[in-house]
């Protein structure tokens, strides 16, 4: 057979492949054009039009507005504005302490139950995940009954002589409600006249709410056990060849972690953390069952903030706006997660502690060896030998 005939059969069976691909793929990637691709586009063409919600939002009746809608909920001056810059403030605050929180609880959590020694493991393995298997709404109503005036926590505080405040009803930030402990009932004039979306930058820097901080305990209490087992999989694949080497050389056990555990981690932990930054910028169901953004709406996120605007003000073009911004700020994120959690090259002032190293055993690879070598044989001496 010719060079020619083969490579033409070799390449009548890869376009045979790519043919036999095309089809397995072509129901998914239908499913997603129509459920997914095609949705996404009308939501931005909405963004960009005053479509009010009824008939086609292609319609002649419709008319194309530009940047009108983004402009008002970005610099508007008016309601939409401060209420986009209340939801912005407080999921903010939510992403702040859920995700360093969830993260570290579920590392924490991975790191007790791959252990050996602990007894039971199954169990606690159960036990730890089984409150991300369960519905977010049961868990929402569960926490309004602990959180209440009379509930679970507030009896436990005042066991200890705390008076809990009314979880979901005190709209005041934890941090100024800390520094009113000092005295400090108001900020200065800097922070209280300039704004940024409406909201001025003493409110920015207040934290969340009472209510919202009830929300970010239960975010840490339900999604810890699912970032668990992702820790738990990716420690149980980790070599302990390097671990037992450290071990030889005098390491204790949070150098060994620290050193060698986590820098390992590192895809795992990227993983998480995005996961753990999309849900809570997405943070919706919680919000909707609960408090639907009281008090006074310090517990309102732009998820909530584009239904209601879309499905209760029938601002559709506002709705999609923001969520389109929601989508670029996780967009946006999610990179700079990237670029931080990047592997990087060895700096020039760690070089310099390696290079008496390298050099000292490039010296002992090029010394002599110390064990004589075999004495040469001609192939006489070797017939004589078998002989």
């Amino acid at each position: 057979m010719s060079a020619t005939a083969s490579r033409s059969r070799r390449t009548g069976i890869r376009r045979g492949e790519a043919a036999s691909g095309w089809l397995f793929t072509a129901p998914v990637i239908l499913l997603l054009g129509v459920f997914l691709v095609v949705p996404v586009l009308m939501a931005l063409w909405v963004s960009f039009s005053d479509w009010g919600g009824r008939g086609s939002p292609f319609s002649p009746d419709v008319k194309f507005v530009g940047l009108d809608n983004y402009a008002t909920l970005l610099g508007g001056g008016g309601l939409a504005e401060q209420d986009f810059g209340t939801a912005l403030k407080n999921n903010a605050w939510y992403v702040v302490l859920v995700v360093p929180i969830q993260t570290a609880v579920s590392l924490g959590l991975a790191v007790l139950v791959s252990r050996a020694i602990l007894r039971g493991r199954g169990f606690f393995r159960t036990a730890f995940y089984f409150p991300s298997v369960t519905s977010s709404v049961a868990i929402t109503v569960l926490w309004l009954f602990l959180f209440s005036t009379s509930g679970a926590v507030n009896k436990v505080l005042s066991w200890f002589g705390i008076n809990g405040p009314n979880w979901f009803n005190d709209p005041s930030g934890i941090i100024h409600n800390f520094l009113r402990l000092f005295g400090v009932t108001q900020g200065p004039a800097a922070l209280t006249r300039n704004t940024a979306l409406g909201v001025s930058w003493w409110d920015w820097l207040g934290g969340p709410s009472v209510a919202m901080t009830a929300f970010i305990i239960m975010a840490v209490f339900t999604t810890s056990g699912t970032f668990m087992l992702l820790f738990l999989a990716a420690l149980q694949n980790l070599g302990g060849d390097v671990t037992e080497a450290a071990m030889m050389d005098g390491a204790n056990g949070w150098q060994r972690f620290w050193r060698i555990t986590l820098p390992q981690l590192r895809p795992t932990l990227f993983t998480v953390l995005t996961l753990g930054l999309i849900g809570c910028w997405q943070v919706f169901d919680q919000i909707y069952t609960g408090t639907r953004g009281a008090p006074g709406k310090t517990t309102l996120t732009p998820a909530y903030l584009s239904y209601q605007t879309s499905f209760v003000n029938q601002e559709w073009g506002q709705g999609a706006a923001i969520a389109f911004i929601l989508f670029v700020i996780i967009v946006v994120f999610t990179i700079f997660q990237r670029w931080v959690l990047r592997d990087r090259k060895v700096s020039k002032r760690r070089m310099r502690l390696y290079q008496p190293a390298l050099a000292a055993g490039t010296a002992a690879g090029s010394a002599p060896s110390s064990v004589p070598a075999a004495p040469e044989t001609d192939d006489s001496d070797r017939k004589g030998a078998l002989r």
